[in-house]
């Protein structure tokens, strides 16, 4: 089984060529980082058996970069992107080096060894091996582009099975769209992302329901929209405009999977769903905010949801039962950051943001002009003078980039304020829908009475 994967790094060519040239004297900016890092990592030694797993197709691989540089001056194609990275990653325990490095070398002269320099490493220092490709986005042969479109990718695959069939590995049979990488890594951390929250709810409805009406009502009763029509069961919140498959979050979720799990912690009967408020709160904070009512108390009203979230206080063993809840935890430190800036500004009420937003703004726009006219002086000043205008215009970019900062947590705190509003309100209607349903169903007494009527 073997994955695969290609994207694109950028950079500047010229800042590549003088760092080649003289790597003692130069040091690479944050864009050509990538390449750099590429490089180092793909070739590191303590990776790749002390480089026995590295290859080269179509130049040499002491001098591979050098040699991309040529190719790129030779054909004035030094804008864009500058290479391509990818990888091709096997199941553990499965090939040996030898098996795995040759499959990478003839995967890569396939799909690129007609027109491309590139280098081939295979690392070992993982749990699985994993080969890394890395080639000149400029054709030696024409100084075509490479350009990765679905047909590529797509080909990259087909080519990647055929030769692990070939050599008695194992294949993805039903591939789907890997997550992104941010997603990927919050979920493996175990932050409440969308999936895992609602994994988490449904698998409690799951356990807690003898049949499957009640385990839709245990769902709706969380806040969530059910789709239990057709093969594929569906679920959303109401803030998302597409539903979810419940066999995306977990490939057994099939209607005859969740119909024999029924009820595992529901012998004597099925457990309801509940919405739980933080019970730490303090009194002064419980009034900071009213359903179906913009807030204008925003520092209040933060602190009522860190309460609500279990930020607030230190070490409380209170945890949100709401999803939407669970998912803001995912923003914490930016939550965190809105709240120190509004503490440290004085910043209470809406009125006191628009006013600390519209100052900055203008002081900004002054710094702007004078830096504007401080660069028209260095055209025109002197050699010795110039040194001392430029440092006073970077102290001035350094005073515009913290005002950017300043409006930029404005311009964030009054949309979280206005999204935590709309997220208590869809809260509130789902505890007062609870309420009401409870009230609607008949109590026993009033059931046997109905009945003996009958």
């Amino acid at each position: 089984m073997a994955v695969t994967s290609l994207w694109h790094i950028k950079g500047n060519l010229k800042d590549l060529i003088d760092y080649v040239e003289n790597p003692e004297k130069t040091v690479p900016n944050e864009d050509m980082q990538d390449f750099f890092h590429v490089f180092s990592y793909v070739k590191n030694p303590e990776k790749t058996d002390s480089g026995e797993y590295v290859s080269a197709l179509n130049c040499l691989k002491e001098t591979a970069l050098q040699q991309m540089i040529l190719t790129k001056k030779q054909y004035q194609k030094t804008s864009g992107y500058i290479a391509w990275h990818g990888y091709q990653s096997f199941k553990p325990d499965e090939g040996t080096p030898e098996q795995c490095h040759e499959i990478g070398l003839k995967l890569a002269g396939e799909m690129w060894g007609d027109k491309y320099q590139i280098i081939v490493a295979t690392h070992l220092d993982r749990g699985h091996l994993h080969n890394h490709f890395c080639f000149n986005s400029v054709s030696y042969l024409d100084g075509k582009k490479y350009n990765y479109s679905k047909s590529e990718q797509k080909r990259l695959r087909e080519v990647s099975d055929h030769l692990c069939r070939e050599y008695g590995l194992s294949v993805i049979e039903n591939p789907r769209k890997a997550p992104s990488r941010p997603l990927y890594l919050d979920e493996k951390s175990g932050k409440p992302t969308r999936y895992n929250v609602y994994l988490e709810d449904l698998t409690e409805a799951i356990s807690g329901s003898r049949d499957i009406p009640h385990m839709m009502k245990y769902l709706t009763d969380k806040g969530y929209e059910v789709d239990f029509s057709g093969s594929h069961w569906k679920m959303k919140l109401p803030q998302y405009k597409h539903f979810t498959r419940l066999d995306t979050l977990d490939e057994r979720l099939t209607p005859d999977f969740i119909r024999s799990h029924l009820g595992t912690r529901a012998r004597y009967g099925n457990y309801k769903a509940r919405i739980s408020y933080s019970p730490y709160m303090p009194e002064e904070y419980k009034k900071a905010w009213k359903p179906h009512q913009k807030t204008t108390g925003i520092l209040a009203l933060y602190y009522y949801w860190c309460y609500q979230l279990g930020i607030f206080p230190k070490g409380t063993d209170y945890k949100p039962t709401s999803p939407l809840m669970k998912e803001e935890l995912l923003k914490l430190d930016e939550i965190t950051a809105q709240v120190r800036y509004m503490s440290k500004n004085n910043i209470s009420t809406l009125s006191d943001l628009h006013a600390d937003r519209d100052k900055n703004q203008s002081e900004m726009e002054r710094l702007t002009d004078y830096r504007r006219h401080l660069q028209n002086k260095i055209r025109r000043a002197s050699p010795a003078e110039k040194e001392t205008l430029r440092a006073e215009k970077n102290g001035v970019t350094e005073q515009i980039t913290e005002l950017r900062k300043r409006l930029k947590y404005a311009d964030g705190i009054e949309k979280r304020s206005a999204h935590i509003d709309d997220c208590l309100n869809q809260i509130h209607d789902t505890i007062e829908n609870q309420r009401s349903n409870h009230q609607k169903q008949p109590t026993k007494t009033e059931h046997r009475r109905e009945e003996s009527l009958r």
